[in-house]
């Protein structure tokens, strides 16, 4: 009786253990993220482009490729990996007047997407792509402004505008290129931009200013900043110079989001205001960052896991019939104007919601 007894003690604790050291494994019905990361990555091969002013492929609609990509790999769904560079194949032909010009941060994170579907191809034609928007990031233009020679003089790059966004768009592109050639000199750069950043935009309690003009706690803003780090402390060296710095910023930022996470596991339009309304794509950025930091060992485990566990059941109940993410704010520009960020319109299937739920999906996958 006894050893049956140890049998099980020993069976029981293993699995507590098991527990313990994989959290975030276990799911209502309908919040796998396998089966939610399917439907949403599925959706955005079938839908249309989505771009700026009519012209050209906007960065929401980089972002969701990118999720959708991740996923695929993640998943090994080759039909969905070749439904992906089927879609970007026009690019190269009948389609390449909608390719971003190298001109704006916005722009230029396009060559992130072409970086990724070479890891997966190694077709030098996204290489090349990719690269040519990577570099041109960080090559002063010959009509360049003052302010952007300013920038370029200082050794960052000449788009370099303190918009908190700017810290997914360079950084994606950087990093990427990065991992595709090996050169450090594109780590060097993100880590450079996200060290000037934090130290202008972070503030005593963790967060973030939409700009150094407008100090307003917006959520998706924050959130760039949010999945910005994570995915630069990834791949930046050990014994980097700036890991410590933006280690710190990062788990600063942890810290204050969890205290600020309502009580359905959401986070609001403006992070600190009670009164505003759950927004889903500030929600699913910040719940990455959790996912992401108890997956790499930087946050405890037994204090985020829960968190960001109940913030994913309650995103995917936005989820709507038709595959669309709800309750997305629109794009939105800087505004000096608390009302402004109250009243900004929600989108359903906005790909700036879609998104970051597909980033969630694919980082819920990770072992």
């Amino acid at each position: 009786m006894s050893k049956l007894f140890l049998s099980l003690l020993a069976i029981i604790s293993f699995q507590f253990l098991s527990a313990q050291q994989n959290p975030l494994t276990k799911f209502p019905k309908g919040a796998a993220p396998d089966e939610v990361g399917k439907r949403l990555a599925y959706h955005f091969v079938d839908g249309r482009h989505e771009l700026y002013a009519g012209r050209y492929i906007h960065y929401a609609e980089v972002c969701s490729w990118n999720g959708a990509l991740d996923y695929a790999v993640k998943t090994k769904d080759q039909k969905l990996i070749k439904l992906l560079q089927d879609k970007f194949e026009p690019f190269f032909g009948r389609e390449k007047p909608l390719l971003p010009p190298m001109n704006h941060v916005d722009y230029n994170m396009f060559g992130s997407i072409a970086l990724k579907l070479y890891q997966v191809t190694k077709d030098e034609r996204y290489k090349k792509m990719g690269l040519a928007y990577a570099d041109s990031q960080w090559e002063l233009p010959k009509d360049a402004k003052p302010d952007e020679k300013a920038w370029a003089d200082k050794g960052y790059s000449w788009q370099t505008r303190l918009w908190i966004d700017d810290m997914y768009m360079i950084t994606v592109v950087q990093i990427e290129a990065y991992k595709v050639t090996g050169d450090r000199k594109y780590i060097d750069r993100a880590a450079k931009e996200m060290v000037h950043y934090l130290d202008e935009l972070q503030r005593p309690n963790g967060l973030f200013y939409h700009a150094p003009d407008v100090p307003y706690y917006w959520a998706r803003g924050a959130g760039w900043m949010a999945v910005g780090m994570p995915d630069l402390l990834r791949e930046l060296p050990k014994d980097h110079k700036d890991r410590a710095r933006i280690m710190q910023g990062y788990l600063t930022m942890m810290k204050s989001l969890k205290e600020h996470q309502r009580p359905n596991g959401m986070w609001n339009q403006l992070i600190n205001e009670p009164e505003f309304w759950p927004e889903t794509s500030g929600t699913a950025m910040f719940t990455y960052a959790f996912i992401a930091g108890v997956k790499q060992g930087w946050l405890d485990a037994a204090e985020y896991a829960p968190a960001a566990q109940k913030a994913w059941n309650t995103m995917v109940s936005y989820i709507d019939e038709r595959n669309n993410v709800t309750e997305v704010c629109v794009g939105t520009g800087k505004k000096n104007d608390k009302q402004y960020y109250h009243d900004r319109p929600r989108n359903a299937g906005d790909l700036h919601g879609q998104a970051p739920y597909l980033w969630c999906a694919t980082a819920l996958l990770e072992k």
